[in-house]
């Protein structure tokens, strides 16, 4: 994974377990010589048997976007023990986007143009720095602190890759979280920085309105409607109160072919992020014609999927280190999935604190990209076990 590294003892005591993500639990850890504290993703290095090239990537991705930009989150340090990897980023205690939008008594349109306009200085951040994400999504939009003031910060580039201009224009395998993923990314015809712009688009849809625009019974028949584009603007309750300039923007985003699809700089110029004045449509029963409060409808709609959510991010994190890696057949995959939450309980027992020795990674500052590439995109030689992989990876049968 690096070019050297070095036993050394550790400057860091695990504590709390924090929370648990795709292939990884994340844990509060301290710095032992400054008592600052950090968040520290804790991967099973069973888990990355044969992905080790996941952790490089992010390794990579992150060095490049480390404290460049105030809502990016940074990556500190990184080491290993002789069972789990670390990596060590700023703490964000502020919680998920849309759980502060939630506990929030009031929010109108104009709350979520300043967000996706924060978020998209970001993102257009990263595209300078030759970076893709591929995994924008409400759940790796996290604040800072809890103040109402916190930054909110893109996290989670497990699925980011870095693009060299002459190296590495596009990418072939299909991965992502599948609401979110754009029309080019299942048509398997190379992708890019513009899957970033769908994505902030059906964000954006669902920061109106508390889901997203292609939601649909099953996979299969969400990703038909991602492909040809297929939403509205409905039910109409939930949109009568949003003004045709949003619904302008998130069509904008929402661009079918990536070629035509705006860049960041090109929707941080749309006059619903540019503008001085607030786009909203007035409350009818407000005297001075404030703008309507969205919260409500946005609530009813949030809680109304969140069971069914929590059973598709469970599934995602299978499908993702399976089919992402090199197409695995059906027993390993079940095992896999049979493994997975252990391989994690193994990696939160572990306690690390100064009398431990890590192993210090050193990694050069160049990425082998053509190398991360050949061993990363799975389409390139596997493609058509890939999309079968990933079809038989139903996680919305059961909807309610």
């Amino acid at each position: 994974m690096s070019s050297g590294a070095s036993t050394v003892p550790c400057q860091y005591r695990t504590g709390k377990t924090l929370g648990s993500g795709t292939y990884a639990i994340v844990k509060e850890a301290v710095h032992i010589k400054t008592g600052k504290y950090y968040a520290c993703k804790v991967i099973n290095k069973k888990l990355m048997q044969g992905r080790e090239y996941m952790v490089r990537n992010e390794i990579a991705v992150l060095k490049k976007v480390s404290s460049g930009h105030p809502n990016v989150v940074t990556l500190r340090d990184y080491f290993e023990t002789q069972h789990n990897l670390y990596l060590v980023f700023d703490l964000c205690t502020g919680g998920e986007l849309f759980d502060r939008i939630c506990a929030k008594g009031s929010y109108f349109e104009q709350d979520a143009a300043q967000l996706v306009h924060t978020v998209m200085k970001a993102v257009k951040y990263i595209h300078d720095c030759g970076i893709v994400h591929r995994d924008l999504k409400p759940e790796n939009l996290l604040f800072r602190t809890p103040a109402e003031e916190a930054d909110i910060m893109i996290a989670d580039f497990g699925l980011s890759r870095v693009m060299e201009e002459e190296k590495l224009q596009q990418l072939t395998e299909i991965c992502g979280t599948p609401g979110y993923m754009a029309p080019e990314i299942f048509k398997k015809t190379g992708h890019s920085k513009p899957v970033d712009i769908w994505a902030m688009g059906v964000i954006t849809y669902f920061l109106l309105c508390g889901y997203t625009p292609f939601d649909r019974d099953t996979q299969q028949e969400e990703m038909e409607a991602i492909m040809a584009g297929d939403y509205k603007f409905e039910p109409v309750e939930y949109w009568a109160n949003v003004s045709d300039t949003a619904k302008e923007f998130v069509a904008y985003c929402l661009t079918i072919d990536p070629n035509q699809r705006p860049t960041a700089e090109d929707a941080l110029n749309h006059r619903w992020l540019a503008d001085k004045g607030e786009h909203f449509v007035p409350d009818p029963t407000s005297p001075s014609g404030a703008p309507t409060n969205l919260l409500p409808n946005i609530q009813k709609a949030f809680n109304a999927k969140k069971t069914f959510r929590k059973a598709v991010l469970g599934m995602m994190a299978v499908k993702r280190m399976s089919t992402l890696a090199h197409p695995t057949s059906p027993k390993e995959h079940h095992e896999l999935r049979t493994n997975l939450h252990a391989y994690k309980e193994e990696s939160e027992k572990e306690i690390v604190d100064q009398g431990h020795q890590v192993i210090h990674m050193h990694s050069d500052p160049d990425v082998e990209v053509d190398k991360l590439k050949k061993e990363d995109d799975i389409s390139q030689d596997h493609g058509d076990e890939a999309a079968e992989a990933f079809a038989k990876l139903s996680i919305s049968d059961d909807k309610k």
